[in-house]
Protein backbone atom coordinates (compact mmCIF):
# COMPACT_ATOMS: atom_id res chain seq x y z
CA UNK A 1 0.00 0.00 0.00
CA UNK A 2 1.52 3.26 -0.64
CA UNK A 3 0.46 7.08 0.62
CA UNK A 4 1.00 10.31 -1.23
CA UNK A 5 2.34 12.81 0.78
CA UNK A 6 2.15 16.10 0.01
CA UNK A 7 2.86 19.92 1.28
CA UNK A 8 2.24 23.52 0.94
CA UNK A 9 5.99 24.26 2.38
CA UNK A 10 7.28 22.69 0.23
CA UNK A 11 6.93 23.69 -3.77
CA UNK A 12 4.25 21.71 -6.03
CA UNK A 13 5.59 19.45 -8.34
CA UNK A 14 5.89 21.17 -12.07
CA UNK A 15 5.53 17.48 -13.16
CA UNK A 16 3.37 13.89 -12.72
CA UNK A 17 4.92 13.06 -10.08
CA UNK A 18 4.35 13.37 -6.15
CA UNK A 19 6.43 15.36 -3.77
CA UNK A 20 6.86 11.83 -1.56
CA UNK A 21 5.63 8.44 -1.57
CA UNK A 22 5.60 6.08 1.58
CA UNK A 23 5.59 2.60 0.50
CA UNK A 24 5.51 0.37 3.57
CA UNK A 25 8.44 1.80 6.31
CA UNK A 26 10.11 3.45 3.25
CA UNK A 27 9.46 7.66 2.21
CA UNK A 28 10.60 8.42 -1.28
CA UNK A 29 10.93 11.89 -1.71
CA UNK A 30 11.47 13.55 -4.71
CA UNK A 31 14.30 15.44 -5.87
CA UNK A 32 13.91 19.02 -4.17
CA UNK A 33 15.42 21.89 -6.06
CA UNK A 34 15.46 25.42 -4.73
CA UNK A 35 11.91 27.07 -5.23
CA UNK A 36 11.14 28.86 -2.52
CA UNK A 37 7.21 27.60 -1.97
CA UNK A 38 6.01 31.04 -0.49
CA UNK A 39 6.45 32.45 -3.74
CA UNK A 40 7.31 30.03 -6.20
CA UNK A 41 10.59 31.58 -7.34
CA UNK A 42 13.63 29.90 -8.08
CA UNK A 43 15.87 30.69 -5.05
CA UNK A 44 19.36 30.93 -6.87
CA UNK A 45 21.53 33.81 -5.16
CA UNK A 46 24.58 31.67 -4.84
CA UNK A 47 25.47 27.81 -4.66
CA UNK A 48 25.25 27.84 -0.77
CA UNK A 49 21.78 29.77 -0.79
CA UNK A 50 20.77 27.70 -3.53
CA UNK A 51 21.17 24.13 -1.28
CA UNK A 52 19.76 25.88 1.63
CA UNK A 53 16.54 26.47 -0.29
CA UNK A 54 16.87 22.69 -1.42
CA UNK A 55 17.74 20.99 2.28
CA UNK A 56 14.27 23.36 3.03
CA UNK A 57 12.25 21.96 1.06
CA UNK A 58 13.39 18.45 2.16
CA UNK A 59 12.89 19.36 5.40
CA UNK A 60 9.41 20.30 4.77
CA UNK A 61 8.12 16.88 2.70
CA UNK A 62 9.95 15.11 5.58
CA UNK A 63 8.11 16.68 8.32
CA UNK A 64 4.80 16.41 6.85
CA UNK A 65 5.30 12.64 6.66
CA UNK A 66 6.11 13.25 10.56
CA UNK A 67 10.06 12.49 10.58
CA UNK A 68 13.36 14.41 10.07
CA UNK A 69 16.78 14.10 8.43
CA UNK A 70 17.49 11.49 11.15
CA UNK A 71 15.59 9.07 9.02
CA UNK A 72 17.50 9.70 5.91
CA UNK A 73 18.82 6.19 5.01
CA UNK A 74 20.19 7.23 1.35
CA UNK A 75 20.42 10.78 -0.44
CA UNK A 76 20.98 11.46 -4.04
CA UNK A 77 23.03 14.66 -5.19
CA UNK A 78 23.12 15.86 -8.48
CA UNK A 79 25.12 18.83 -9.53
CA UNK A 80 25.25 20.97 -12.80
CA UNK A 81 28.93 21.47 -12.09
CA UNK A 82 31.04 19.04 -9.51
CA UNK A 83 33.04 21.98 -9.20
CA UNK A 84 30.24 23.07 -6.75
CA UNK A 85 30.67 19.64 -4.52
CA UNK A 86 32.71 21.48 -1.41
CA UNK A 87 30.04 24.31 -1.09
CA UNK A 88 26.78 21.90 -1.09
CA UNK A 89 28.60 19.02 0.71
CA UNK A 90 29.19 21.61 3.59
CA UNK A 91 25.73 22.94 3.53
CA UNK A 92 24.07 19.51 3.25
CA UNK A 93 26.37 18.04 6.08
CA UNK A 94 24.56 20.83 8.57
CA UNK A 95 21.24 19.30 8.22
CA UNK A 96 22.41 15.67 9.58
CA UNK A 97 23.68 15.18 13.18
CA UNK A 98 25.20 11.32 13.43
CA UNK A 99 24.36 8.31 11.40
CA UNK A 100 24.55 9.69 7.91
CA UNK A 101 22.18 8.20 4.97
CA UNK A 102 24.30 6.59 2.18
CA UNK A 103 24.75 8.87 -0.59
CA UNK A 104 25.98 9.45 -3.94
CA UNK A 105 26.78 12.94 -5.80
CA UNK A 106 26.89 13.25 -9.52
CA UNK A 107 27.44 15.91 -12.00
CA UNK A 108 24.87 16.15 -14.59
CA UNK A 109 24.76 18.02 -17.78
CA UNK A 110 21.43 20.13 -16.96
CA UNK A 111 18.59 20.05 -14.49
CA UNK A 112 15.29 21.15 -14.25
CA UNK A 113 15.23 24.80 -14.59
CA UNK A 114 18.53 24.93 -14.98
CA UNK A 115 19.32 24.82 -11.26
CA UNK A 116 22.83 23.94 -10.12
CA UNK A 117 21.74 20.97 -7.16
CA UNK A 118 18.52 18.89 -6.85
CA UNK A 119 18.74 16.38 -3.78
CA UNK A 120 16.32 13.55 -3.33
CA UNK A 121 16.18 11.01 -0.10
CA UNK A 122 15.08 7.86 1.10
CA UNK A 123 13.77 7.80 4.87
CA UNK A 124 12.76 4.93 7.17
CA UNK A 125 9.50 5.49 8.72
CA UNK A 126 9.88 4.18 12.48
Amino acid sequence: MKKIITTTNAPAPIGPYSQAVQAGNFLFVSGQVAINPENGELNLVNIEEETHQVMRNLKAVLLEAGLSFDNVVKSTIFLSDMGTFSQVNEIYGQYFTADFPARETVQVSVLPKNVNVEISVIAIVQ
